[in-house]
């Protein structure tokens, strides 16, 4: 699990074909924006520009003239909502990851195209990985000490359905960091050994670093 630090002032696979859309349009948001239920009809409150002081890049998952349906970083885990195009900012990222819990496994997606497949540490079972569509909210350096954590965190949508408030966080937010300390359990085949969050070998960590927040994130069993 993973306790979020607001901020202060392994050789690649054979590339294979992946069956989905291989670009992600990613809407960050200019201002606090108002939600939408559907186009034209308000919902109640607003998508913050900043989530733990973090611009707000979210993943586009439909669109409309002057409208985009986007997924959110807050619970409850699968939230969305319609925003205004004038409020967010259109870039886009080709890249998604695939967190495959059968096989303990996390796969890189680049341009519709498998470049990594690297064993993982998954939740346990009274931790479990949640399943769902999630994305990379952003990423943040290692907590001070570092205990393992490895070069760097990417914070994902994704909260734990078990636990609510990590060591005082305020929130259980799943991460994608190093082994602390766990490579020999990981080893080549995976384990499931996390609170929730997904561990990975600190080489192969290092290959998700030109990995852009908004990134699609999906968990599968």
């Amino acid at each position: 699990m993973l306790a979020i630090v607001h901020p202060t002032p392994a050789s690649a696979a054979r590339p294979q074909l992946m069956p989905r859309s291989d670009i992600t349009q990613v809407a960050t948001l200019n201002t606090d924006a108002p939600r939408y239920v559907r186009p034209g009809k308000r919902e109640k409150g607003e998508v913050p520009v900043y989530w733990f002081g973090r611009p707000s890049a979210l993943p586009v998952i439909a669109s409309r003239p002057g409208w985009v349906r986007v997924r959110l970083a807050q619970r409850p885990n699968g939230s969305t909502t319609w925003l205004r195009r004038e409020d967010v900012k259109l870039t886009s990222t080709p890249y998604r990851i695939v967190i495959d819990l059968s096989s303990k496994h996390l796969k890189l997606y680049k341009n519709g195209r498998r470049v990594m497949s690297a064993p993982a540490g998954v939740g346990a079972p009274d931790d479990p990985t949640p399943i769902g569509k999630f994305f990379v909210a952003f990423r943040q350096g290692p907590p001070r000490p570092n205990n393992g954590y490895g070069p760097f965190i990417l914070v994902t949508s994704a909260h734990s359905r078990r636990i609510s408030n990590w060591e005082g966080s305020g929130d259980a937010v799943i991460g994608i960091h190093g082994p602390l300390g766990r490579d020999r359990a990981i080893g080549t085949w995976g384990a499931r050994i996390s609170h929730g969050c997904i561990r990975l070998h600190n080489r192969s960590l290092l290959r998700l670093r030109a990995v852009p927040p908004g990134t699609p994130v999906d968990v599968t069993r």
